[in-house]
Parts: structure tokens; C-alpha cells; sequence
């Protein structure tokens, strides 16, 4: 009984099993919503950088997402070649290009849309459309939860509120309803949960919360299918455990000065994003499967510096902010991964929803238009080949040129590290096998150590 009993929570813990041996346990992703521009940060293109100033569109018969072209626009910031590997990194990233041979760059991604909200939910999902299930959803469905007391997926969006498409980027989708994100607080000083506690008048009696399961699984078993029901019981029941586990995960006071420092907590910029990387940490240690950080808000009118990275007005203002923030937070997650022993086994991304033009948005000089044709993605650890590239985009950044890339590719990529088939990991809706890629897409193998 007892050997039983261990095997079946086992089995609930783990989820199904791997496909085949993995390299990576755990994932973070750093989602940069607004469009970060490649030609100002990764992709380093020296011709575009000889034609500023020029006609973009010579004989004007192109149309951007919101403007019409203006002039060839080179890179705002010089690039540099660094490390072992020599790949070239804008001085946007002084901290991150210290850590280039660790990281593999994708040139050639694109997406189908130039509209942020489906942008974002195509590089989640792998549709354009809302209510699909998220990467985070299909790796927990897929591999279940390392962490008895924490959930599976968690999610710490930007202090400054959720990103376009909102909570729709951490969803489950047609999947059951547990596999969604559960978001967390990252702010200084602020729960980790919302009304996680009970009221301090509130007295609880002894055998209250075994009543009130019982109750809740009688009322679960009369109406068999209803996975949303399941999973609001499962949330009361991981409340109940991360009354305990929460405020300890999320407590980083036990960690060094040095960790502090490396992370740049006294920094008013840099310290809200410095946390979100720090606890991703702390989660992955404690078991969390997935952890989602964003790196930019939902947009607003841009009086001051935007929200995001969505730099129409001002791109050397904006990225100039942002920029900053990544290469902080992002350097500093990987170098404290690394010292830990945890980044060969911890696969961390950082996307954005689609690029920017080379060229000026119409006559505002300083700003960039969407770009659905191209942008760079990354990966690093949890089974990654450092210091190498794929696919390339053409001699001004424009569009995907050499290899180019979906989401499905990305995706696909990163379930082969986690030990997952992308074509195999399916989900059975209304007689239809669905999957992160729909079948679409394939492993990109010159990444993979």
C-alpha cells in the first residue's frame, strides 16, 4: 500500500514521461513585449550602417505597419565582437556580451503578425489566435511539477502591469485548467500572492480543511469532465501549501551582498527586473518547472519613456532605457546560474513578438516601425551550444534571409531539450490531435551541444 501510494504521487508529479533522456529540467523565459530592435542590439549589419541617410524605398512603394519608410537607419549603438566566439553584440549590452559564449542567437525568426497582441501570442502559443495553450502550459501538461509545494508554471509580469494580450500569455488554453501560469509579485515589499493569507480575524477549527475537500471532491465527482472545477480545487489545495513555501521562496534577504550587488538591487531602473530574475532563480532551484518573466508592460501613449520596447518616437531613448534593464537583470541570471551549477540544467530564452525596421519611421528619425519579417531570439544552458548563430536575415536586417524561423522551430527546440517530441506531445480537442506546432516546425540542431 504504502509503495503504491509513493508510485501514484510520483506519476502526478511528473507529469508523462520524457520522449527521450533531456538536457534541461527547468526553463526561463525573459519575454521583451514591445519589438526590440535587431539591428540596434544582435543582429550587427555594417551596410545598413554605410547607406543611413539613404532612400529606404527609392521608388516609395513600400508601406511599413504605421508609417511609410524614411531613410536607411543604422545601429544607434556601435557593435563589438566578444568572447572566445567573436560574435559582434551592441554596446547596449556591456554586462550580457560577457556571457556571449554561452549563448546561441537565432537571426532568422519572423512572425505572421505585426500586431503586438497576436505577435506575442504566436511566440507563446504558436498561434496567432487567443486560447491556445502557452509553452509553459504544454511543458507542465507534458513533464508535471519537480516542486511539491510550488506551482509548476509561474509567471512575474513587469511591476508596471500585465503585457499586450494580458493574462492570455500564460494560459492554458484547451488544456486542463491547472496547467495555467500562476503569477507571482516581484516588488519589493509586496506579497507574493494576492489575499494568500487568511484575515487575522478568521479562526480556522481543526478538520475545517479536510471537510471542506471532501465536500469539494463529491461535488468534482458529480460533474466528471469539468476541468476547471479540478483546478480551482487544486488552487485552495496549493494555497494551502504555499502559505508555507511562498514567503520563503520569494524572501530573498538570506541571499549574499554579493548576490544583491550582481543583480543590481540598489538600482531604481534595474532592481524591479534584477528581482524577477533573481527569484526565477530561486523558483528553478526549488522545482518549478517553468518560469516566465516579462521585461516590458502593456503600452501607453508615449509621453516619457514607453513602457515597453515599442520604439516608434525615440528608439535611442527607449531601447536606451530598456536596454540597461536586460543587460542587468538578464547577464546577471545567467552568471549566477552558471556559478550555481544550475545553467546545464536550466534552459533560459529571451524573445521579443517581432522586430523593428532599418529604416526611420517615416520623418520621426529616431523611431523605428514594427517589423513582423525579422528579429533575434536566444538561448543559453540547459543543453545549448554557446557562442554559435543560426539563420541570418539580409545585408539591412529587413527580412529573414537565410533559415528562416517560426515559433515552431523555436518551440519545437526547446521541447527537445526538456526531453519532449514536439510532435508527439499532443492534446485531443473536439477529434483533433493538437500541439504546440501543430505538426509544423523542427528542432534546430545546430544549436544543441
Amino acid at each position: 500500500m504504502a509503495l503504491g501510494g509513493l508510485l501514484a504521487k510520483e506519476a502526478q508529479g511528473s507529469g508523462m514521461a520524457p520522449h527521450h533522456p533531456a538536457k534541461a529540467k527547468a526553463v526561463i523565459q525573459i519575454f521583451c513585449p514591445g519589438g526590440i530592435s535587431q539591428v540596434d542590439t544582435w543582429d550587427h549589419k555594417p551596410e545598413l550602417t554605410k547607406r543611413t541617410g539613404t532612400l529606404f524605398d527609392p521608388e516609395g512603394k513600400l508601406q511599413f505597419f504605421a508609417s511609410k519608410p524614411g531613410n536607411c537607419q543604422g545601429s544607434h549603438w556601435k557593435f563589438r565582437r566578444h568572447g572566445a566566439c567573436g560574435r559582434p553584440i551592441s554596446d547596449l549590452f556591456p554586462r550580457l556580451a560577457t556571457c556571449v559564449d554561452d549563448m546561441a542567437f537565432i537571426h532568422s525568426m519572423h512572425s505572421k503578425s505585426a500586431l503586438h497582441g497576436p505577435a506575442m501570442f504566436m511566440m507563446n502559443s504558436g498561434f496567432i489566435l487567443p486560447g491556445f495553450p502557452t509553452m509553459g502550459a504544454w511543458v507542465t501538461y507534458g513533464l508535471g511539477s519537480a516542486a511539491e509545494n510550488l506551482p509548476a508554471y509561474v509567471v512575474l509580469p513587469d511591476p508596471r502591469g500585465l503585457p499586450p494580450g494580458g493574462v492570455l500569455n500564460w494560459g492554458p488554453g484547451f488544456l486542463p485548467a491547472k496547467q495555467q501560469g500562476t503569477p507571482m509579485e516581484a516588488g519589493e515589499g509586496k506579497p507574493p500572492l494576492a489575499d494568500l493569507f487568511l484575515p487575522k480575524d478568521f479562526k480556522d477549527k481543526n478538520g475545517d480543511a479536510h471537510l471542506l475537500g471532501l465536500l469539494n471532491k463529491r461535488h468534482a465527482k458529480e460533474r466528471p469532465g469539468n476541468s476547471e472545477l479540478e483546478a480551482r480545487i487544486k488552487a485552495y489545495e496549493m494555497a494551502a501549501k504555499l502559505q508555507l513555501s511562498a514567503p520563503e521562496a520569494t524572501d530573498i534577504r538570506s541571499e549574499t551582498q554579493a548576490t544583491g550587488k550582481l543583480f543590481q538591487l540598489e538600482d531604481k531602473d534595474i532592481s524591479p527586473f534584477g528581482r524577477q530574475c533573481l527569484l526565477a532563480r530561486r523558483l528553478v532551484e526549488r522545482g518549478v518547472r517553468f518560469v516566465q518573466i516579462f521585461c516590458g508592460a502593456e503600452n501607453t501613449t508615449a509621453r516619457e519613456i514607453r513602457p515597453n520596447w515599442d520604439s516608434h518616437e525615440d528608439l535611442p531613448r527607449d531601447h536606451g532605457y530598456w536596454g540597461r534593464v536586460l543587460d542587468g537583470g538578464a547577464a546577471a541570471l545567467l552568471k549566477d546560474l552558471k556559478s550555481r551549477g544550475l545553467l546545464d540544467e536550466t534552459l533560459v530564452i529571451c524573445t521579443t513578438e517581432f522586430g523593428r525596421q532599418p529604416a526611420a519611421q517615416g520623418n520621426r528619425a529616431m523611431g523605428r516601425d514594427h517589423n513582423a519579417g525579422a528579429f533575434t531570439a536566444w538561448m543559453a544552458g540547459g543543453g545549448i551550444r554557446g557562442g554559435v548563430s543560426y539563420g541570418a536575415t539580409d545585408e539591412l536586417g529587413w527580412k529573414a534571409a537565410k533559415n528562416p524561423t517560426y515559433s515552431y522551430d523555436f518551440h519545437a527546440t526547446a521541447l527537445h531539450l526538456l526531453g519532449l517530441d514536439h510532435k508527439r506531445l499532443i492534446y485531443h480537442k473536439n477529434g483533433v490531435e493538437r500541439g504546440i506546432t501543430d505538426d509544423q516546425g523542427n528542432v534546430i540542431e545546430e544549436l544543441l551541444a
